[in-house]
């Protein structure tokens, strides 16, 4: 895969970056949000420039010299490392401030190609001393309303005037996306930066560090894998703050936007009711589940037993999933974990001709006799299959049956099993004809 020429906005908190990061890739992936510091990690977007050459967006938390409790400045510095042109934000309606002058003298360091976007330049301070910025020696200078998109396009100039040129085009449709889904604080971030052997995803045992989704890519054996971080899904009741509360419906879009999700658990802790619900949400979706049981190391003998007592729960959600134990502190079995995410992919993507799913449902038929209603047997007349990832199958019967209906999940249990479809969703679509 070709690299992008790649653009890092920064600056210190609450000056806009989030929301022309979402402005210029055309969709809400940051959370934006009043609260300084809401965004921690190091977000990547893509989008393309007005002449088409597409270029990586790198969005960064609030860069605060001197004050870094979770370790921001280390993301900057990455985000800064990576990238070909900064995008240094300021806030133009409240003017140049000694946390700017701060950052920049950071900044000013790296010697980078660096753009001064001035923000909020639609309010009436920042049209009257948007001039002071250029006491900092930045050029250019583009004056945006990213919550506006006022001055994109000076930005879009400046921008290519800056960056390299892509010599080759970009294919990378056909890379899976991984969604790396579970509670709060039960290693998430620690799995992601184990696979890709760097600190690219915030570690911390305080619980929400995690807020944006966030994507990495990582090659293995010539193949390549979209990796999206999320923050930690909780049930409602325990949603803390407005920030959070966002960060947790995005985390469930991001299981749209996976072909597969990797859930995992703190063994330690044993099968919580919110694994079985995160577990369950993606499986509503049509995703398969493998399941990481991660600080695997850290049970006795008793402790895994009981966990084993326990994985009936999760296996009746999630209908047999793959499961790796693991430990994302010591690499224990994280090099199990991509063959099972390939597995389940290649076993998603099913497809059955016409002719041998309606022998396959003849034979279930014959062995098992369907319900009656009213003295009146379900009966088939036809089926074929109309979608794969997960595997759908449109059944024409006389009538319909219920998804509760114990001979709905008959037919599904027989196809998983005659298929080897273990732990991939399967959808039974019933029309009455």
């Amino acid at each position: 895969m070709t690299i992008l020429p790649t653009l890092a906005i920064v600056g210190r908190p609450n000056v806009g970056k989030s929301t022309l990061f979402n402005r210029l890739i055309g969709k809400r992936q940051a959370i934006v949000h009043d609260q300084p510091g809401v965004t921690r990690d190091r977000i990547t977007g893509r989008f393309e420039l007005e002449d088409g050459q597409p270029a990586a967006l790198i969005d960064t938390g609030g860069l605060v010299p001197g004050d870094d409790p979770l370790g921001l400045g280390e993301q900057v510095a990455l985000a800064i490392e990576e990238s070909d042109v900064l995008l240094f934000m300021v806030d133009g309606k409240e003017g140049l401030t000694t946390a700017d002058q701060r950052v920049w003298d950071e900044l000013r360091m790296i010697a980078k190609p660096t753009v001064l976007v001035v923000n909020k330049s639609d309010t009436k301070a920042a049209m009257e001393g948007w001039g002071e910025f250029y006491q900092l020696g930045v050029d250019p200078v583009v004056l945006v309303s990213a919550e506006h998109g006022l001055g994109i396009g000076d930005l879009d100039d400046a921008v290519r005037a800056l960056l390299p040129k892509v010599e080759a085009p970009i294919e990378d449709d056909d890379m899976p996306s991984i969604a790396i889904v579970g509670r709060p604080n039960v290693g998430k971030s620690s799995l992601i930066n184990r696979l890709l052997g760097e600190d690219r995803t915030l570690v911390s045992p305080v619980a929400g560090t995690t807020r944006d989704p966030i994507d990495s890519v990582l090659e293995q054996d010539g193949r390549q894998y979209r990796l999206i971080d999320t923050a930690g899904i909780r049930r409602r009741s325990q949603v803390t703050g407005d920030a959070e509360a966002l960060a947790v419906l995005f985390a469930r879009r991001q299981i749209e936007r996976a072909d597969v999700a990797v859930l995992v658990l703190d063994a330690s802790q044993g099968i919580r009711t919110g694994d079985l619900s995160i577990g369950g949400d993606a499986w509503e979706r049509g995703r398969p589940v493998i399941v990481a049981l991660n600080k695997w190391d850290l049970l006795d003998e008793e402790a895994r037993e009981e966990l084993e007592k326990d994985w009936p729960r999760l296996q009746e959600v999630l209908t047999e999933p793959a499961r790796v134990n693991v430990s994302a502190l010591s690499g224990r079995r994280i090099d199990r974990l991509l063959p099972a995410v390939d597995d389940v992919l290649e076993r998603q993507n099913l497809e059955l001709g016409t002719g041998e799913l309606n022998r396959f449902f003849e034979r279930q038929i014959a062995r098992h006799s369907p319900p009656h209603n009213q003295g009146k047997p379900w009966k088939l007349f036809y089926t074929t299959q109309v979608s794969k990832a997960p595997p759908t199958f449109m059944l024409f019967a006389n009538r319909t049956l219920k998804r509760s209906d114990p001979y709905r999940r008959y037919l599904e249990n027989r196809l998983r099993e005659t298929y080897d479809l273990a732990g991939v969703p399967i959808r039974l679509v019933i029309r009455k004809r």
